[in-house]
Parts: C-alpha cells; structure tokens; sequence
C-alpha cells in the first residue's frame, strides 16, 4: 500500500520495506523541493545530487551559477542511477549527512553520464602524473 505525501508525485510501481521510504515507511517529508541529476551512487540507499543555483553579487549586481551537491537518500522502491533527473524533497536528518530524500524519479540523461566518465578519467589522468 502506498501512502499519500501530500505532493502531486507520480508513486514508485515497486513496493519496498524500508522504513525511511516516504511511500511505503514512516518518513514524513516537508520543507524545500528540489530537481537535479546524481551523479554519484553508494551501496547503503545514499546518492549525491547536484543541481545549479543562480548567487546574486550585489557589487556587480549580477548573477552566478553556483553547484551544489546534496546527499541524498535512495530508497530502493525508486532506485534512482547515475544520470537519473530526480526530485528530492527535505525530510528530518536521517544520518550526519542526508535530510533529504528522493520522491520521484523524472528522466535520464546520457550526458551526464558521459560528463561523470570524462571527470573520472581526467582524474586518473592527474594522478599518474604525480606518481
């Protein structure tokens, strides 16, 4: 059975027994929505998510695109991969890092995946050089 958020979302098909699961455990979520891509996945239901905000320089007045990357929770009944478009929403702290949690899985882009893969490899790059 999955419970209602009290947000327009379309409700993972999967079902899953996770308890900080907004759909189908005891999390109640509140507070900001936001949409972006994860570029990282780790075993333990985490996920790095990263979006871009536009920072006002009141000096210039103009605006600058600043990155942030926000830990988030993964449950399994969403599973969301790496280039995945999602919509996370803020939830209580659920470990030291993750207060939010992800709510609806809205595409996937293959160039971000391309993206993550071009980094990685210029890191490897950087690092056989210093040795």
């Amino acid at each position: 059975m999955v419970k209602n958020i009290g947000i327009d979302v379309v409700p993972p098909k999967k079902t899953c027994d996770d308890i900080k699961c907004p759909f189908h455990g005891q999390l109640n979520v509140k507070g900001r929505t936001i949409k972006g891509f994860i570029v990282s996945k780790d075993l333990h239901k985490s996920a790095t998510l990263e979006t871009e905000k536009m920072h006002k320089v009141r000096k210039f007045e103009r605006y600058i695109r600043k990155k942030i990357k926000i830990r988030v929770h993964n449950p399994p009944c969403i599973n969301a991969q790496i280039g995945d478009e999602v919509r996370v929403m803020e939830c209580r702290p659920i470990s030291k890092s993750k207060n939010f949690v992800i709510i609806e899985k809205l595409g996937h882009d293959i160039f971000v995946e391309q993206k993550i893969k071009e980094e990685d490899e210029q890191k490897k790059k950087e690092e056989k050089v210093e040795e």
